[in-house]
């Protein structure tokens, strides 16, 4: 009896920690879904919030605001310029990453080396979707 016992807690065990690989899967479904309808509450897609969480976390928003000009351009004055050029974006991205001026006036934008291409051109992207929302 005592060896009955003690093979299947053993077989019970083994069952209840052999199968970590789909725990994993199941949680990374349920962030997903978690990150789908997050999306559909706030009417953006992964990519704009993506973009949005990028700006948030970097120092855009100490020149720049949404619907207002501060020290540099609003982002729907912005997004207004550039509506329907895609081409943009690049030109955009270039200027997140060197800074530049007299596109805007004559205070000039400080360049962000540390952002990556791919984040500036994310970043472009949700603000050029601004006006679409």
């Amino acid at each position: 009896m005592k060896k009955i016992c003690i093979t299947f807690f053993a077989a019970a065990l083994l069952i209840s920690c052999g199968n970590k690989d789909n725990k994993g899967s199941a949680a990374e479904e349920n962030k997903s879904a978690a990150e789908s309808s997050k999306s559909a509450a706030t009417g953006m897609t992964a990519e704009q919030e993506k973009g949005l969480d990028l700006i948030t976390k970097s120092d855009c928003l100490t020149c720049h605001k949404v619907a207002d000009k501060s020290t540099g351009p609003a982002y729907t004055e912005v997004a207004k310029r550039y509506a329907g050029k895609p081409e943009m974006v690049d030109t955009l991205a270039q200027k997140i990453i060197k800074g530049g001026s007299g596109n805007w006036g004559t205070v000039p934008m400080i360049p962000h080396p540390q952002i990556s291409e791919a984040d500036a051109k994310t970043m472009v992207a949700y603000i050029l979707s601004i006006n679409q929302q």
